[in-house]
């Protein structure tokens, strides 16, 4: 897998003094391999400006240099926490060796830079530290030295071959960590803990299905973060999750042992409660926990079955072809619901969408928060349904769906509801969060709902019925914009720019980072090359992806091997599929 290393770290300082003062074109000399005494430097790709993207690189380091535990890689959950502890422990090294992730200031532009794309609070496979038996690698990018646009080979050749093994040395070599520390088996200590953490969090969603549950919440968990753009958690003030004991579930895990938290079974769950008192909360940790998350995050013992979908109502967004009629039907001017398209989504037709698009991808779990939904796809009240009859509102109401999505196709829905209690008549169980505490008021909210008859109908109509996947014309996946042969550009995690359109994914609130938006423009683009020309379902495209990153990594979506992908879901590639506004998709024909 890595280049043949034909040079050294000192052929590699000689060329630098060699181009020092050169044109800035001249460092595409560097590219290729160089051994240094304890790892491999490989130089992929090379700037062609001092104001380009930073160039390319990545160093693989023996296993019998790093000395990691052998425990540390030990199946791929353990492997993955290890990467992610690594990654982290290589930006901080960064930071104090080169002055900031930013840069040292060896130049014009982007001079002296040294980056590595590091990991939030979640915990994913990602390419830029890979642990494996026999090595480990790192990939990052560094912004090669200039004056002006004339190569500074003295700045480089410090960057290069005094930062570079610095930080390595710091990040990936145990035996330098144990000669640096006072305390030598501290940063071990903390490397198992991550593969440890990460081990637990991966068999506790495991032991959902197995015990019934489709979310767990450990005891002691913190859910708050500190803000709505630091996802870290609330230092100061928060309370610490306890299960209601009627929910109570105890489950072993692999390094922690017995577990208790709250067990939220399959089926149609509420959470409801006055306003600021935790409700939206804890469904945002059981959207985010769909991922792991890292040691002290707080929910690294809160786990989300996979295919869980936060829903939500989305303005404006573009819908192809998606059979909406199980929610909204008998559209004015006899417009049919069964292949739905728009360029400008309603609020109501949007969530339906999301829904099936869901269902069509594989859902088994909806995640709905009433401040972020539809008022009118959610309920229609009972004076509502006296002043406006059933024949003049093509909406069927979700309040009417639920069930029948759980005892129909299995799907699951947790939903956040701190103003309709008509939900009550369908509910499986009730949560209350009041004052940030879990409590479980099941039986009261079903005595109310027997008691307080609201005269309000049911308008569910027949069974949803089979949910079909859509055709793809794969010629409308089209990456190509101008005469460049394929432009494809992740914009943090909001956008990707995909030929001459742009796709919005700034409400698809379960992408948690922008290595996941470069993977899933990397996969889009990936199809369309494959695919030219021809037809595909949509879940199988799904398939197909997650098959070739289960077998061959995510280097499979890229053959520059880029250090800056992160693993997505399939929901999060559908996502992206459905609001590319050039796609043509076709609903399969019924039998």
């Amino acid at each position: 897998m890595n280049t043949r290393t034909n040079r050294n770290d000192r052929e590699l300082l000689e060329m630098l003094r060699r181009l020092d003062g050169g044109g800035y074109p001249a460092y595409k000399e560097l590219r290729g391999a160089y051994a240094f005494p304890r790892f491999t430097l490989h130089v992929d790709h090379v700037q062609g400006d001092p104001f380009a993207a930073p160039s390319r690189v990545h160093v693989v380091v023996p296993a019998e240099i790093a000395a990691l535990p052998a425990r540390s890689y030990a199946g791929e959950s353990r492997a993955i926490g290890t990467a992610s502890f690594l990654t982290r422990q290589f930006e901080t090294a960064v930071r104090r060796i080169s002055g900031s992730a930013g840069g040292g200031g060896l130049g014009s532009g982007k001079s002296g830079t040294i980056a590595i794309d590091a990991p939030g609070q979640s915990v994913i496979a990602r390419t830029s530290v890979m642990v494996r038996e026999g090595e480990v690698e790192a990939r990052f990018t560094v912004g090669l030295p200039a004056n002006g646009r004339r190569i500074n080979g003295r700045a480089a050749a410090k960057m290069l071959l005094d930062q570079v093994p610095a930080i390595v040395e710091q990040a990936l070599i145990m035996t330098e960590h144990a000669e640096a520390h006072a305390e030598p088996h501290a940063l071990t200590d903390a490397l198992t803990t991550a593969a440890d953490t990460n081990e637990d969090a991966d068999a506790l969603r495991a032991a959902l299905t197995e015990y019934g549950l489709v979310a767990f919440v450990a005891n002691g968990a913190v859910l708050p973060r500190r803000s709505g753009i630091d996802d870290r958690p609330l230092e100061q003030g928060a309370v610490p999750f306890v299960s209601p004991p009627a929910f109570e579930t105890t489950i072993t895990l692999p390094n922690a042992g017995a577990v208790t938290g709250m067990g939220i079974p399959e089926g149609v769950t509420l959470i409801v409660g006055g306003g600021f008192h935790g409700k939206s909360t804890l469904l945002a940790a059981l959207e985010r926990a769909v991922y792991n998350h890292r040691p002290g995050d707080g929910r690294d013992r809160v786990a989300t079955i996979a295919s869980a979908v936060k829903i939500r109502a989305e303005d404006g967004r573009a819908v192809s072809s998606v059979d909406i009629s199980p929610f909204i039907n008998n559209l004015p001017g006899n417009r049919a619901t069964h292949a739905f398209s728009s360029e400008n989504a309603s609020g109501s037709t949007s969530q339906a969408a999301n829904i099936m698009e869901a269902l069509e991808a594989g859902a088994k779990l909806l995640l709905i928060d009433e401040d972020t939904a539809a008022t009118n796809f959610m309920i229609r009240d009972a004076r509502m349904q006296e002043l406006i009859a059933k024949d003049s509102e093509p909406i069927t109401p979700f309040v009417d769906r639920v069930r029948a999505l759980y005892e129909e196709h299995g799907v699951s829905s947790i939903l956040v509801a701190g103003g309709s209690g008509d939900y009550f008549d369908v509910a499986d169980r009730v949560i209350a969060m009041r004052e940030y505490e879990a409590r479980d008021v099941t039986e009261e909210a079903q005595s109310i709902a027997a008691r307080m008859q609201t005269g309000r109908a049911r308008e569910g109509g027949g069974p949803i019925g089979e949910v079909l996947p859509r055709v793809i014309d794969l010629t409308s996946l089209d990456p190509r914009r101008g005469r460049r042969a394929e432009s494809v550009r992740a914009r943090g995690r909001r956008a990707i720019e995909f030929g001459h359109g742009t796709i919005d994914l700034a409400l698809v609130s379960q992408i948690v980072e922008r290595g996941q938006t470069r993977a899933i423009g990397a996969a889009l683009a990936l199809l369309a090359r494959e695919g030219a020309g021809s037809t595909a379902n949509l879940p199988a495209l799904l398939d197909r992806i997650e098959d070739l990153i289960e077998n061959h990594g995510l280097d499979a979506l890229d053959s520059r091997r880029p250090g800056d992908l992160v693993r997505f879901r399939r929901f999060e590639l559908a996502a992206a599929l459905n609001r590319l506004r050039t796609i043509r998709m076709a609903p399969l024909d019924r039998p």
